[in-house]
This record gives structure tokens, sequence and C-alpha cells, in this order.
């Protein structure tokens, strides 16, 4: 439909399917960090998670339709997240230093994965979906850098 290979284009759906499933699932922790968060960092916490939610829910939204842009069905399930996604559900928890660790592991997690999926734009010359990935990567390297310093890591 756009003028892309469509045997390639399927195989980069189903890695932007993949990535669908762990941000929502990543979505969904997010959100439970918010609302159980306690202790003394409880208000930048708190005011943290929300910003990164807000804008996950945004990434959520373009993978969708970037999937849809290449022709194919985004994933809408929430059985199929949990079975495709590579991030599990958090434990509950009230800690924010540990919250703040599973973030950290799970943007590290991301650009990895959006790497993967830029290689393969490339090679599908596809320009919309590198420029997305290429995005995404360069601002979560950034939140990977504020995060570990948070958290006292090099």
């Amino acid at each position: 439909m756009i003028g892309l290979n469509s045997e390639k284009t399927k195989e980069l759906a189903k890695g932007l399917n993949e990535l669908l499933a762990n941000y929502q699932v990543f979505y969904s922790n997010v959100r439970g960090f918010h609302w159980n968060v306690r202790g003394e960092k409880f208000f930048e916490l708190h005011a943290k998670f929300e910003e990164l939610y807000n804008d996950l829910i945004l990434k959520i939204d373009e993978i969708a339709e970037r999937i849809l842009t290449l022709g194919c069905t985004p994933e809408y399930r929430y059985s199929k997240y949990i079975a495709a996604s590579e991030i599990k559900e958090a434990e509950e928890t009230a800690d924010g230093k540990a919250d703040m660790e599973h973030i950290l592991t799970s943007l590290m997690f991301f650009i990895k994965k959006q790497r993967q999926i830029l290689e393969m734009a490339g090679e599908a010359a596809d320009e919309g979906t590198n420029s997305l990935m290429s995005d995404y990567i360069r601002e979560q390297e950034k939140l990977v850098w504020m995060y570990s310093a948070f958290l006292n890591k090099k």
C-alpha cells in the first residue's frame, strides 16, 4: 500500500506487535507504580511515573498506527500481550527504588528491541518506522542516564 515489500512489512509488523505487547505490559506496571508508591520520595516519584505513563500511552498509539500503516493489524488483546511480552507484570510494590529499577531495566530492554526493529526497517527501506524507532531510542537513552543517576548507578 505504501510502496514497501509486503513480505518485509509483515515481518516488521510482527516485530512491532511484539514491541506493542511489551509497551502495554510496561504501561500497566508504571500505572501501578504511580498508584502505589509510598515513602519519602512519594511526590517526586508519583509525578515522574505519571509523566512516564502519559508518554507511554502516546507511544502505544503510534506503534499501533504504524502497524496499520504497514497494512497489518495491531494486537489489542491483553491475553496476547501477556503471552508475547518479555516484560512481565511487576509484583505489587510500593517501593519507589524497586519501581525505578524495574523501569530502568525495561527501558534498556526497549532500546535493544527498538534497535532490532530499526535494523529490520532499514532492510525494508521503511523510513517511517526507522524514524519512529530512532526517536524512541534517543529519548530512552536519555531516560536511562537520568534514572541511573537517580539510582546512583554508573
